[in-house]
């Protein structure tokens, strides 16, 4: 820590005994490092105070600081008192006055006088407002926009004075008041303050700076380089450079220190990578070449804290490493949940009848939950799941989760108040729970904020809506950060980048060097243009491209080996454009730059198909399998030999998801069980018109019995596509029926034989004494003018049920997935020969299409061949199933667009 060193080699010339100096910085982070110095130093005395400047300037001021949701409480309730025409409610009042209450401590720290900048505000628009037209209507956007700073002249200056009266203060108005008092507490004050490595000041803090140098009460120590000071177009060095002219400094009292540091020899890299993430795999390849494996004068900054999880994940064989930035709240599963359970408020007051669920889940699986929860809360999916409940009613929801733990967070909240006693008692009961630290700091954070929330609702009467509690409690999340602790002095160091300030690397590794990351660049969230905060010196994001380019040039300036990462990836809001910074070091720097492009392959791990072998636990399996063989298994096979192990050999599925629009699938599922009871009430009968005519008349009755097998809610098919769905299927069941009765209408004679027909233990033999036993079921058997027709229903398309077997082809005719239909009524028409029952009965096999229900029953042609010869095709197939010396690989399907 080079500047650190030389502060307090510096100070300890001028006093043994550094108790007499006030070290203030402009963060807490670098006093861990200056304790070590010390200690390297064999310094044996007091230590120094430490404060940082915001602490010095508080403790001029003596005011009581306010912020946060307290600030915005006080504020509503002022701004309700004054009766501005239209009243608003907390929650539109929430919308725009956290980011004007940042304006206005922007113009109380750099303005004269903020009444100034809000009577200029109004003066302006109304001076852009005498050529228009405005009318009288309050609701055109300028008039609206006129009017809010007219409001806003009167409102902040009243809001001031009720913060007085109170001695509470604003950051703005914690800084106005510290000017008044500068000058004496500089004149009268007796201490020494030392101010060590700041860049920019606000107006209030550089009053105090030079009233101390002026008073003798005070020292300046920047840091600063010649590559970035000397260079007018450096935006580095605008502050510093400003500094240098203050008339403190002179012959007697030297502008401390600048150095030329960034000049020396560096290594530096810039790594053009594919993805956010991508970036820190990367980092493991750099570890390799840091000569120092515990990577003591290392730092790796994050310029996107959300890469915090992802860049720990890649640093396992790192043994010692400190986290110095804080991980936001709002990215942790907990806070997720909390903002799921305000959402899920705010829909049961438009919808009180039943829950969607997908607002439901989300919280069951983020929420902390003990054992007993865990197990209700699996048993309440199962279910959900299995009846495909899209739509979860009150009765239902109580019915299967009522032993829930936190049940009533999912009720309907009777008010605010008793809500938030709710959340606190569920984060003190979460707290006891088996849960990790992280997750433990998470739900501390919600159950300080809850508290806070209802101490600070306790004193207004004005209403809070749940809608209101939740803009609070997410303007909560979005602002707090979990901080970790660890050992600062010792491995690797993990940090923001304004962390950094003050200290010094060796080795730096910056992540997301990119534009709108470094800088920020203009993304300043105001209601001031930028041509009026330019004309009251206001800071714009002009002055905070600056600033940060000074944090990297002081970074990089003494360090040796320095890897800059960019995401080039174009995506959301990030354009994958490299940060200008690199580009300036590319283009103005004398250091080689080595440039490498990381692509991040989209391919898969692995192109090759899975293959398992035949092992003598899956021959067995096999074994097992020929007792019980169905067609569907053997298309199946054809389809994909994987999905066959898997589902038929290893018996998986795979598993249940809630379907909110009907699946094809289970679309055929509805029409075929709505068929099933249609001929079941019909079955043993030659069947009439009137008989027809009567199921006609009943499919709704039907397609009801249909969906309740299928365990579907009867609301499920009310609305959206869904309702068109069944509107479908109920066309396809009416043109099936339409279609059988214009053949009794013809005169034909058409008997229900069965539906559903169960067959099993129909042998098939292999060999001599090796056979397998088919099983399965017939959708339907009837006769048709005395031909016995065996009927299956399909859901999609008929195809290739014209057969052409010869001696040529015989072998692997059915190994075609094409022909898994023809083969599906080859197995059919097989079974029926061979069951006594149908013995000497012509038999005629074929398809009903849903898909083309008017077309009725597509038969089995057999063009070549006889069924003979097909079930010869059909045992080569299942020989080859059952082959050792075959394996089972997967059948990759090419689409082609």
């Amino acid at each position: 820590m080079k500047f650190l060193n030389k502060i307090i080699d510096e100070l300890l010339v001028q006093n043994t005994d550094l108790s007499v100096f006030n070290i203030v910085l402009p963060g807490k982070r670098p006093i861990v490092f200056i304790r070590q110095i010390l200690e390297e130093n064999n310094y044996s005395g007091f230590l120094p105070n430490f404060f940082t400047i915001e602490e010095l300037i508080d403790r001029i001021a003596d005011k009581l600081p306010i912020q946060g949701i307290s600030l915005w409480l006080f504020s509503f309730d002022v701004y309700q008192s004054m009766n501005f025409i239209p009243r608003e409610s907390f929650a539109d009042f929430l919308k725009w006055f956290p980011t004007l209450q940042k304006d206005w401590d922007d113009i109380l720290k750099f303005s004269d006088s903020d009444e100034a900048v809000l009577q200029y505000m109004f003066d302006e628009e109304r001076i852009k407002e005498w050529a228009q037209d405005l009318g009288d209507d309050e609701d055109v956007p300028r008039r609206k926009f006129l009017n809010f700073w007219k409001n806003m002249t009167v409102f902040l200056p009243a809001l001031k004075k009720k913060l007085q009266e109170k001695n509470w203060a604003t950051s703005g108005m914690i800084h106005e008041e510290a000017k008044s008092k500068i000058e004496a507490f500089a004149k009268n004050n007796t201490e020494q303050f030392v101010f060590c490595g700041f860049n920019a000041f606000t107006p209030v803090e550089e009053k105090l700076v030079r009233n101390l140098l002026q008073w003798d009460k005070g020292q300046c120590f920047f840091q600063a380089d010649r590559y970035y000071f000397d260079d007018e177009r450096q935006e580095a060095g605008k502050f510093l450079r400003n500094h240098i002219t203050w008339k403190e400094f002179n012959d007697s009292r030297a502008f401390q220190w600048i150095e030329d540091d960034f000049n020396q020899p560096k290594n530096i890299k810039v790594y053009e990578v594919s993805g956010n993430v991508a970036q820190t795999k990367i980092l493991p390849e750099i570890f390799k070449e840091i000569t120092n494996k515990t990577f003591s004068n290392t730092a790796v900054v994050l310029l996107d804290e959300n890469l915090l999880p992802a860049s720990l994940d890649v640093m396992y064989g790192v043994d010692n490493l400190n986290i110095t930035m804080g991980f936001p709240l709002k990215n942790l599963s907990f806070s997720n949940a909390v903002k799921q359970l305000f959402y899920l408020q705010k829909q049961l007051e438009k919808n009180k009848s039943s829950y969607y669920y997908r607002d439901i889940f989300p919280i069951l699986e983020e929420l902390p939950k003990s054992a007993e929860d865990g197990e209700i809360i699996s048993q309440f999916k199962a279910k959900i799941e299995e009846r495909n409940i899209v739509y979860i009613s009150r009765k239902l929801l109580h019915e299967l989760l009522s032993e829930l733990s936190y049940f009533n967070l999912l009720q309907k909240a009777d008010s605010v108040s008793a809500y938030l006693d709710e959340f606190i008692a569920f984060c003190r009961q979460v707290k006891w729970l088996e849960i990790d630290d992280i997750q433990y700091e998470n739900v501390s954070h919600f159950e300080n904020a809850f508290r806070i929330i209802k101490n600070q609702l306790t004193p207004y009467d004005f209403e809070i809506k749940m809608e209101t509690l939740e803009i609070l409690i997410n303007q909560h999340i979005n602002s707090e950060s979990i901080d970790f602790q660890g050992e600062p002095l010792r491995g690797l160091q993990i940090m923001g980048l304004l962390e950094t300030r003050l200290l010094n690397f060796e080795n730096v590794i910056m992540l997301s060097v990119n534009e709108g990351k470094l800088p920020l660049g203009n993304s300043q969230n105001t209601y001031i243009p930028f041509d009026i905060r330019r004309f009251f010196d206001l800071h714009t994001f002009l002055e905070n491209d600056s600033i940060y380019a000074y944090h990297f040039y002081r970074l990089i300036q003494d360090s040796k080996n320095v890897h800059l990462l960019f995401n080039a990836l174009s995506s959301g809001v990030n354009t994958g454009e490299k940060s200008r910074f690199i580009t300036q070091i590319e283009m103005e720097s004398s250091h080689p730059i080595e440039h490498l492009i990381i692509e991040n392959s989209s391919e898969p791990i692995t192109t090759q198909p899975i293959e398992i072998t035949k092992t003598a636990v899956v021959l067995e399996k096999l074994e097992k399998w020929k007792e019980k063989v169905s067609a569907s298994h053997l298309t199946s096979y054809l389809y994909n030999p994987i999905d066959f192990y898997l589902s038929k050999i290893l018996n998986t599925s795979e598993t249940d998801e809630i379907e909110e629009e009907l699946s094809i699938k289970n679309y055929g599922n509805l029409v075929h069980y709505s068929l099933q009871e249609v001929y079941e009430v019909l079955k043993g009968k030659i069947l009439k018109e009137s008989d027809l005519n009567n199921s006609i008349k009943a499919i709704d009755q039907y397609i009801n019995i249909a969906i309740e097998k299928l365990k579907h809610q009867p609301e499920f098919y009310e609305k959206g596509m869904n309702y068109i769905h069944k509107a479908i299927a109920k066309k396809v069941i009416e043109s099936i029926l339409t279609y059988d009765l214009e053949l009794v209408k013809s005169g034909n004679a058409l008997e229900i034989i069965d539906i559903e027909r169960r067959f099993e233990n129909v042998d098939f033999y292999l060999a001599d004494k090796d056979k397998i036993s088919f099983f399965g079921f017939i959708d339907r058997i009837d006769r048709f003018n005395g031909t016995l027709r065996i009927i299956d229903y399909k859901t999609a398309k008929i195809k290739n049920l014209s057969v052409k077997i010869d001696e040529d082809n015989v072998e692997e005719y059915f190994l075609n997935s094409d022909r898994k239909q023809a083969l599906q009524l080859c197995i059919y028409q097989y079974v029926v020969q061979s069951l006594p029952e149908f013995w000497g009965l012509p038999v005629e096999t074929g398809i009903w299409s849903f898909a083309e229900a008017r077309k009725g029953v597509i038969s089995l042609q057999f063009d070549k061949g006889t069924i003979d010869d097909a079930m010869q095709s059909v045992k080569n197939l299942i020989l080859q199933i059952l082959d050792p010396d075959l394996t089972f690989i997967e059948n990759i399907k090419s689409y082609i667009n």
